[in-house]
């Protein structure tokens, strides 16, 4: 049980940090982009506002399809989850920092997309690194030993 729990843990500060990354890359966008050069450093602001939104969707599937793989678990479903953490998200946000209305009609949204498809990209990842292991066969043998007999087997 506790094993379970930490697993879960490591793969929320996992899924913060890949998301963190993600949404650092988007915050570099406004400067590369349009030339934007703000005081406040965007790639951080943003990528603190990822880890957030990465640690609450871990949350939000962890309570929604706790039972369930990826492989049985639609990209459609974990998008919407993703866009529900990122509304919360936005919805915290707009409470701490004293927004307008209008303004949290701007970011209330963005941070859903930005949500969802960081879950998408998150589910794709896993489904992608699932099915290299799987082609990798499994098989833990170093090259060049599949020859030799198994020693711990009975007739080796």
């Amino acid at each position: 049980m506790r094993s379970k729990w930490m697993r879960r843990v490591r793969g929320a500060l996992g899924m913060g940090l890949v998301w963190a990354f993600a949404w650092a890359a988007a915050g570099l966008v406004p400067r590369l982009v349009f030339g934007f050069n703000p005081d406040a450093p965007f790639p951080i602001i943003f990528g603190v506002l990822g880890f957030i939104a990465g640690v609450t969707f871990s949350a939000l599937l962890v309570l929604a399809d706790g039972r369930r793989s990826f492989d049985q678990t639609s990209l459609p479903r974990f998008a919407g989850l993703g866009a529900i953490g990122g509304f919360l998200l936005s919805a915290l946000f707009a409470r701490m920092a004293s927004l307008s209305g209008s303004d949290v009609l701007v970011i209330a949204p963005t941070f859903a997309v930005a949500g969802a498809l960081c879950a998408s990209g998150s589910l794709a990842l896993a489904r992608r690194a699932k099915t290299q292991e799987l082609s990798d066969g499994g098989d833990s043998a170093p090259r060049g030993l599949e020859d030799r007999p198994n020693r711990n087997s009975i007739g080796g």
